[in-house]
């Protein structure tokens, strides 16, 4: 059997013992959150890492790339690459700003979009009658990327039976691990 040592391990274990190796298995998770506000804090961005979805953006970015995002006090500006979330859709959008206009009685800005690998901007992304998105849809700016390291995050949504196998097989290795 491939997981007798362990599973000997685990029944010769006192109870003491086990909730030790639930609280390290926890205190792993909770320190993988607080990383997570951390950035968010740091980036002034409430998701600093997305990972590429489509091929949209190729080829600056390519499927599975991990973006890291920042929110600078300064206006957007053409040619920043933005990741935003239109309201109702769960998804953020990774594309480029090519047409701006600023509003200079409310200071408001309009911004439009456009993936690098698309013939046309993304008004048919945007909700019907929405022309312009704004800066309070921008999530993030990107201000670099890890190629492919995404990978992981697209393979476990397209076959989520992956992620109750890492996860378990995780859970599992906290629990034997005799460290």
């Amino acid at each position: 059997m491939l997981f007798e040592d362990e599973i000997r391990f685990l029944r010769k274990m006192n109870k003491r013992q086990l909730a030790q190796q639930i609280l390290n298995f926890l205190m792993i998770i909770s320190s993988a959150l607080m990383v997570w506000k951390g950035l968010a804090l740091y980036t002034n961005s409430e998701s600093p890492i997305v990972v590429v979805l489509s091929g949209s953006m190729e080829p600056a970015f390519y499927r599975g790339d991990l973006l890291f995002l920042g929110m600078p006090d300064e206006p957007i500006r053409v040619g920043d690459i933005c990741v935003f979330k239109i309201p109702g859709r769960d998804v953020p959008i990774v594309h480029r700003v090519i047409k701006l206009h600023d509003e200079k009685e409310t200071g408001k800005q309009y911004i439009l979009t456009k993936g690098d690998n698309n013939q046309v901007d993304d008004r048919g992304l945007y909700n019907p009658g929405q022309l312009w998105i704004h800066r309070e849809h921008i999530i993030g700016k990107v201000r670099g990327f890890l190629p492919y390291i995404g990978i992981i995050t697209i393979l476990m949504n397209d076959y989520p039976q992956l992620k109750f196998v890492l996860i378990g097989f995780l859970g599992l290795y906290m629990l034997v691990n005799r460290e």
